[in-house]
């Protein structure tokens, strides 16, 4: 039988406000980013396709450049191309952070005094043996490769790898064949980069791979694509 004195108990104040703790409110935006971003999905080469496969799926299609990039350990070869012209450009010396703001700072500089202010894709030549295995170059080039997309992205560039094995050896054949000379054979690697290009756009971009940055705003860039320039574009292009 309940007693008088257990049945009375004393009533806690009511709370009509709850405390506001900063803990519980990060956690609550940490959430709301997390599922936001949830629905979106890791790029893939579908939804953003070398320019080699856009121009074979669409004759007219017109699109911006191609920089093909020959990754070595003391020099690293520089191209251009549209897929109708190659063009050999550079050999840079440089490692690390400078070699790959030496390249952004090229494609950038080209695109103005060669073609026009739309910058699409980066084409990184990936070392592979001739069983199509890939080595010990092809790591390091993957995680070149891997920082230099991040840089890309910020501006809507897009990086891809390509198969390179046997491009210095067919620069060398298109040298001699053009009568290359002595001063000009410096320019190897910027020729080993042409061969690249001519079978990307050859291969119409087949067994291409999409570097993809793993920040999902870098992403986000990527899916809207370079910046439009109103400056340099009329209103009828």
């Amino acid at each position: 039988m309940w007693t008088q004195q257990q049945l009375v108990q004393p009533v806690p104040p009511l709370k009509l406000f709850h405390s506001f703790q900063p803990s519980n409110h990060a956690k609550i935006q940490s959430l709301s980013k997390l599922n936001s971003t949830q629905n979106l999905k890791t790029l893939t080469l579908e939804e953003l396709p070398p320019n080699a496969l856009r121009r074979k799926k669409d004759a007219e299609w017109r699109g911006g450049f191609s920089l093909g990039v020959d990754l070595g350990m003391a020099r690293t070869g520089i191209a251009l191309s549209k897929g109708f012209t190659f063009r050999p450009l550079t050999v840079l010396k440089l490692r690390g952070q400078k070699l790959e703001v030496r390249i952004m700072n090229i494609a950038e500089e080209e695109v103005w005094i060669i073609f026009c202010p739309e910058a699409d894709e980066f084409i990184i030549g990936l070392p592979k043996s001739c069983d199509s295995e890939e080595t010990i170059q092809s790591n390091i080039v993957r995680s070149v490769a891997g920082r230099l997309a991040i840089r890309a992205a910020e501006r809507g560039w897009r990086v891809y790898l390509h198969d390179e094995y046997g491009t210095t050896n067919a620069a060398i054949d298109r040298m001699i064949n053009m009568g290359v000379n002595r001063s000009q054979q410096k320019k190897q690697d910027a020729y080993a980069a042409v061969m690249l290009l001519e079978r990307y756009f050859s291969t119409s971009g087949q067994k291409t791979e999409l570097v993809v940055p793993k920040n999902l705003e870098l992403q986000g860039k990527l899916r809207s694509g370079p910046p439009r320039d109103d400056d340099y574009l009329s209103d009828d292009d």
